[in-house]
């Protein structure tokens, strides 16, 4: 359980600083107060990514097994 909160929280910590960074830039530019505005957007966007991906990361990875082990069922 503590592996799976620590892992949530960093990877919805990278994906929210990536994507809230790369979608400032392309809706506003880099402005005068980019920063402040990415920094706002990242603030918003975490919490709900780490929550996201707590709550979807076991249904995720089970998915995930049944997709590569049907794969590699019809590669063998």
């Amino acid at each position: 359980m503590k592996q799976r909160i620590v892992f949530s929280l960093l990877m919805s910590f990278v994906l929210s600083s990536l994507m809230t960074l790369w979608i400032t830039w392309i809706n506003l530019g880099l402005q005068p107060n980019f920063i402040w505005l990415w920094a706002k957007a990242f603030i918003l966007a975490w919490p709900a990514a780490a929550s996201i991906s707590f709550i979807f990361a076991p249904k995720v990875h089970k998915l995930t097994e049944k997709i590569v082990c049907t794969w590699l069922d019809k590669s063998l």
